[in-house]
Parts: C-alpha cells; structure tokens; sequence
C-alpha cells in the first residue's frame, strides 16, 4: 500500500481505489481497458504517476483525453504486441480480462509490457452466481455482472479458482491474491475454495515466473 488516498481515488470504485493503493508514486502505468479515465486521473493527479492509457471504446477515449490524460483507442488482442519489453513499472487490466478473446495470450503479453500487472474480473464462482443458475437455470445478473448475456461484453467469464489455474500453466508469479466480498471489503487469499465461493470479485498483482 502506498500513502493516504486523495479524493479522486476515493471517489473510485471499490476495486480501483484498491488498485491505486498498490501503485508506487512516480510509477510508470498503462492502463488497458481504460474506460472514462478516471483510475489514471486519479493515479496522475494524486501520485504522479506517468500514466498512459489503451480504450476499445472511443467514448472512453474522449472522456479520457478530456481529462487530460494519454489514452489512445486499441484492442488488447491485438494490440499489445507494441509495446516493447518491460516498458512500464505496472500494467493495470480492470474487469477487463473476460471481454478478450485470448485471456492466456493477454496475461503473457502484460507481464512481458510490464515489471508487475494488476488484474481484477468478477468472480464467476460466486455463490449467489451459483445459486441463480442452480434455481433459476439462467444466466446471472449481480452488480458484478451488470449486463444480460446476450448485452454482455464478456465472452470468457472465469471463476478465482480458473484464473490461478491459468496462471500456473503459463508460469505467471502470484505475488497477492485478494478477494472483494459483497460489501467490497478486501481479504487476503488464503483459501481458493473460500473466497471461489465467497469472493465477488478477484484482484491479483502478477510477475512473470
């Protein structure tokens, strides 16, 4: 954790606002699937990072740069690949993760950009996830997963325990492995099965093994 939050990463979202925390002052960011900015703001402003910012969406595009900040419109199946070695000191990936086409390629591609990535996604897990389909049969919706499935932008939805999977099988270190609960509150993995089950969400920091 890195000093006292300023008010632009207090006014973050839950998840973000932890992730900000785990920046280091004067860190050099890029954060992929940027959205509107405002975690970049918040880590420019308030921790003068050098942030730069890759957005799919040209709407978030505009909101950042009317911000002030460094974003430019890309894909991160495609477009990584750019960015040479160890560029960055932290690469930031928000609820993003599920929307790509290739999870795998994507998580080699931010430990390769940068000396630590920061991942979070929606636990898929979740027991009231797990409820709703084993009752209703369906696809959730939860404040997680805002979107119906046939709105959502996620094609690869994943469980804790899939993604630490994942990153054994390609080599990628663990080095913190925090779950979020229902009220946002923010534990230590200790036990995938506990938080698989209770966790809401997952937000990992990462090293290339």
């Amino acid at each position: 954790m890195s000093g006292e939050a300023g008010p632009l990463t207090r006014a973050l979202r839950s998840d973000l606002a932890l992730v900000a925390s785990m920046i280091a002052e004067g860190a050099r960011v890029l954060d992929i699937g940027c959205e509107d900015g405002a975690l970049l703001e918040a880590l420019v402003r308030e921790k003068s990072v050098v942030g730069r910012g890759l957005e799919i969406s040209q709407t978030g595009v505009n909101a950042s740069v009317r911000r002030g900040l460094s974003v430019v419109q890309g894909d991160a199946d495609r477009d990584l690949d750019h960015y040479p070695d160890l560029s960055f000191d932290v690469v930031v990936l928000s609820q993003t993760l599920p929307a790509t086409r290739a999870p795998d390629e994507v998580l080699k591609q931010l430990v390769r950009i940068g000396r630590c990535a920061i991942i979070s996604f929606a636990n898929f897990g979740y027991w009231p996830v797990r409820l709703h389909l084993l009752w209703r049969g369906r696809m959730p919706v939860t404040r997680a997963l805002l979107l119906p499935w046939y709105a959502t932008e996620n094609i690869h939805l994943c469980t804790i325990r899939d993604f630490l999977d994942l990153t054994e099988r390609l080599d990628i270190k663990v080095e913190r492995a925090i779950s979020l609960d229902s009220q946002k509150r923010p534990r230590q993995i200790v036990s995938q099965r506990y938080a698989n089950i209770f966790g809401e969400m997952g937000l990992f920091l990462l090293k290339k093994g």
